[in-house]
Order: C-alpha cells, then sequence, then structure tokens
C-alpha cells in the first residue's frame, strides 16, 4: 500500500479513540473501527500513520498491527484465544532447565526461579522443574489458575500478550510484563538466556542475530503495547 494521506490526528470516538487520516477514521483490515480505550495508545498509533514512508511497511507499525488483532481477531472469538496462550503453562520455558554445562545452567537458575517466583507469590501455584528432555506434567492447579488469569483478560491485552507468550516462549513471563512485576528488558533477558550463552561461547552468526533482533522488537513493541493501554 501506498501513502495516500498527508497527516494523522487523534479523535474522541464511541468507546474511545481513534486516529483518523486527514480526517477519515482508520478502520481495520476488516472493515471495523479501530477503536481504542487509551489516549496514548491511540497517539502512538497515529504517530506510526505519520511517520509511515511512501511505501507502507507494516513490520513498521506494530502498534496498529496490535490493534488490528485485537478487533479482528482476538474479539471474535476472545476465550479460544485465550485458551490458545493459556496452553502455554503447561510447557512454560522457565521449567525446563539444562544440566550443562555450569554457567549456563547458574544462569537459567538465576533467571527462571526469580519468574517462577514470582508466579508462586502472585497466583500462589507451585511448577515441576526439569532438566530431562522429556515433558513435564505441571500441578492441575497451577494449570487452571494461569488459564483463568489469562481468561480474564479482555481482547487487547490479550493481544499484547500473545507475542511475550510465543516469542518467549513463557507464560510466566509474559504476565509479570504485563503486571510490570518485571521490566520488559529483564523479561528479555530471562527468555533468551540460551541464546546470549550460545552467543558468548561461540560467537555471533549474523543471521541467527538478525533474527534474534527482529523477535526482540516485536517482543518490546508488544511490551510498549500493553503499557500504553494503562495509561
Amino acid at each position: 500500500m501506498k501513502r495516500f494521506w498527508k497527516d494523522s490526528a487523534v479523535e474522541l470516538a464511541e468507546g474511545g479513540w481513534t486516529v483518523a487520516l486527514d480526517g477519515r477514521a482508520v478502520r481495520t483490515p476488516a472493515r471495523h473501527a479501530l477503536v481504542v480505550a487509551s489516549r496514548p495508545l491511540a497517539q502512538a498509533i497515529a504517530e506510526e500513520w505519520r511517520s509511515a514512508s511512501d511505501e507502507i511497511d507494516p513490520r513498521a507499525m506494530p502498534l496498529t498491527g496490535l490493534a488490528n488483532a485485537a478487533i479482528d481477531r482476538v474479539a471474535v472469538d476472545r476465550a479460544g484465544f485465550a485458551a490458545g496462550l493459556a496452553r502455554y503453562a503447561q510447557a512454560d520455558l522457565a521449567c525446563y532447565r539444562s544440566h550443562g554445562p555450569k554457567p549456563l545452567a547458574d544462569r537459567q537458575e538465576e533467571q527462571w526461579n526469580a519468574l517462577l517466583g514470582w508466579a508462586r507469590q502472585r497466583f500462589k501455584v507451585e511448577f515441576a522443574t526439569t532438566t530431562a528432555i522429556t515433558h513435564v506434567a505441571q500441578p492441575p492447579a497451577t494449570i487452571d489458575t494461569l488459564a483463568n488469569a489469562v481468561g480474564a483478560l479482555d481482547p487487547f491485552r490479550l493481544a499484547g500478550l500473545s507475542p511475550l507468550v510465543t516469542i518467549g516462549g513463557s507464560l510466566v513471563a509474559a504476565l509479570a510484563v504485563l503486571e510490570r512485576a518485571v521490566s520488559p528488558e529483564d523479561a528479555w533477558a530471562a527468555v533468551t538466556v540460551d541464546e546470549q550463552w550460545q552467543s558468548e561461547k561461540w560467537g555471533e552468526d549474523a543471521d541467527a542475530q538478525a533474527a534474534l533482533e527482529g523477535r526482540r522488537r516485536e517482543f518490546m513493541a508488544a511490551a510498549r503495547f500493553l503499557e500504553l493501554l494503562e495509561r
């Protein structure tokens, strides 16, 4: 798509705030009104449209994409979408540890025990961890409690939570970011412990680093989306 507007602005709309391009309200790909409850989020989305180049690159507009997803995808089946994310509680990254080398195992223990410790206190649950390559079952009460926490979220928070979960592989880390128990930077460090170790041990691979940086941008954009929802 080529740029067809000169400027973007935030306008009050039914149910919240919308973005207008030269006075015309933006719509989602499914032609729904793009309305968000947070004015700061609407302003950030408007800035994405304002800063767009002549050739529109959706990857440069992650907040717009997440708002579109919340409206077009999540809202039409909120319960089903939440259930899909909640399944990550059955095999959270933080529960699967390395036998060694010891420096890597120690780093995993430090980073991941902190996440699980927060979740234990916050949700009153327990976790099973393993150094085996096979699946370790989590207590049914843990799975149910985390599923209920995810299921209670609205479509916008589910849309923002989704990249944190799928990119990081940890529902616990994603919920900690959502609730501001950890910073996005600390959460990213925790879910990429293995990648960081490999890079330090064997050196950086250009393709792998480019892919990792792309994942990081998506992760941080989702964290920013969630933060803007709270303003």
